[in-house]
Parts: structure tokens; sequence; C-alpha cells
């Protein structure tokens, strides 16, 4: 495993962490960390994150985390004993809902196949 995911692995789990039980602000109750990607020069890394609710309720979780950073990257210092933590850059993953969507259309596509085949059924009785 290169240098770069293992650090990433590390940063996912204190972040995970450091978001789901040190960050006391209720905006960010329904924040999950799915994924994090550092730069190979390890100098940033994008935090992947799921938010439960609206759109209006993301963007604030996500203006929440992007101004609780700095706090996160010093924790991370702290706790996994680095000189310097990468600048941390909060971005909403869109993985789950693209899969749910997808299910939703296959669904639809399930039903409308189950209503031509019992019509053609009808037609072909008549």
């Amino acid at each position: 495993m290169r240098r770069a995911e293992k650090v990433a692995d590390l940063l996912r789990e204190e972040i995970t962490q450091i978001v789901g039980y040190e960050l006391e602000d209720p905006r960010l109750d329904g924040v999950t960390v799915t994924d994090v990607r550092v730069s190979e020069n390890l100098r940033d890394a994008r935090v992947y994150v799921t938010v439960s609710g609206d759109e209006e309720e993301a963007r604030v979780a996500l203006a929440a985390l992007r101004h609780a950073a700095q706090y996160v990257r010093k924790q991370l210092i702290l706790a996994l004993d680095l000189r310097h933590a990468p600048e941390l850059h909060f971005v909403r993953d869109r993985v789950e809902e693209r899969g749910a969507r997808v299910d939703e259309l296959l669904s639809e596509i399930e039903r409308e196949l189950q209503q031509r085949d019992s019509e053609e059924r009808m037609n072909d009785e008549e």
C-alpha cells in the first residue's frame, strides 16, 4: 500500500472520530465520513462525507465542516503525532444518492415491464 493511501486511512479513522464525537455542532448530526483521499505530496486531503437531509441541510453541514477544518487539522496533528496535517477539503459524497437513484430507476423499469406483460396477456386473452 502506498504511503498516501496509508495516511488517508489513518486520517479517515481519526476524522470520523473527531466529526462524530468531538465536534458538538448540531449541524453535523447527519454527517458521515466515507472516504479520504490524500495528494501524493500529503499536503491536501479531500474528505468525502454523506449528509442526511435535504440540500439546505447538506449545504449548512458542509459550511460547518469547512469552518471547523482548522480545528480538525490541529486535532489530527495531536492524535497522529504529525508535524503537518494536510489541508482539509470537505466534499459531499453523492455515491449513495446516485445508487439510490439507480435503484429507483430500475424499480420503475421493472414496474413498467410488468405492466406491459399484464397488458399483453390481457390482449392475448381477448
